[in-house]
């Protein structure tokens, strides 16, 4: 078996990619989208259908220019998730726009109108998992929609505390990066590499991954954000693994054993403290963690700028 065929035996793997070419190619169980891979996908000619059809359902749903161009918007995203669920035996990750990060009655309402679109197209809820920035506002968003049936994937996450404050919610999913806690600590540290098993970003997953074991939390853990292989391999035995095409293929060609590496049964054993979450106490323990501020910050406003790179193409198609 090659190192991916091994890795799924242990792993969910799930496709980070809006590419419908790429998911066929390598079969994964789920599939996660944001606005960059949308946009970037939304760029090539076979995808061009996705967006007009969302440009007319926005001419036919809003009534002001902004309210097209919001209807149309949304569609996008969920035309690129619907497409495909056709290729994917799971659930596909759906955004919020990042710019609601920080409201959470405004995520609500977006959560809700996505997942109407979802239904709306004869697609199970179940099928789908709600994008949230885990920002204080967002974990508290993602409180009352699970109560609600809709599910969520708790994104930008840098920190335990925001893995813990999403677990006393009950989020569905996780999705602590890995690569851009790599990039931060590279460039803050002046370091050209770390050794796969010290790799900081490694190091912050294995951290979440064994709390919430050791406190048998029942929300899954999907590391995300990957730079290269060996970050992945390090994460063996994680719940799931979103992984970009380009490194599903180094995967799948690649050959030799994948050890476990995190394991359900060892982390009962660690002598963790279980930490109760409140509000004080998790802005605190971000603002002490200057990589979780600083990347949590910069993914909002990159996400946020391709959100409205989406909307300019949309303007120029009404």
């Amino acid at each position: 078996m090659n190192k991916l065929e091994q890795l799924k035996k242990m792993t969910t793997i799930v496709a980070d990619s809006g590419e419908i070419d790429e998911i066929k190619k390598f079969h994964p169980t789920d599939t996660t989208t944001n606005p960059s891979l949308v946009f970037s996908a939304s760029s090539k000619p076979e995808y061009q259908f996705l967006i007009d059809e969302a440009v007319q359902w926005g001419k036919k749903n809003g009534k002001t220019p902004n309210e097209i161009k919001e209807q149309a918007l949304d569609r996008v995203f969920v035309n690129f998730g619907i497409e495909i669920l056709k290729y994917v035996p799971g659930r596909v990750s759906t955004e919020v726009d990042a710019r609601l990060s920080f409201d959470i009655e405004g995520s609500l309402k977006k959560a809700r109108h996505l997942i109407a679109l979802y239904e709306g197209a004869g697609i199970d809820r179940k099928r789908i998992l709600i994008k949230l920035a885990s920002t204080w506002e967002g974990i508290k968003a993602a409180e009352v929609l699970e109560k609600e049936g809709i599910h969520c994937n708790m994104t930008l996450m840098f920190s335990l505390a925001q893995a813990i404050g999403c677990a006393q919610v009950n989020a569905t999913l996780i999705s602590p990066f890995v690569g851009r806690i790599l990039d931060w600590h590279k460039k803050n540290e002046n370091k050209a590499s770390y050794p796969p098993a010290e790799d900081p970003g490694v190091l912050s997953v294995a951290q979440i991954y064994n709390y919430y074991k050791k406190m048998d939390i029942k929300t899954q853990i999907m590391g995300a954000s990957f730079r290269n292989t060996d970050e992945i391999l390090e994460l063996a035995g994680c719940d799931l693994l979103t992984i970009a095409p380009k490194l599903l293929e180094e995967l799948q060609n690649a050959e030799g054993a994948v050890p476990r590496k995190l394991d359900a049964q060892a982390a009962q054993k660690l002598g963790i403290n279980k930490i109760v979450m409140d509000e004080k106490t998790f802005r605190w323990m971000l603002n002490e963690n200057p990589m979780a501020t600083d990347k949590l910050a910069e993914g909002i406003r990159n996400f946020a700028k391709d959100n409205v790179k989406l909307e300019k193409m949309i303007e120029q198609r009404l």
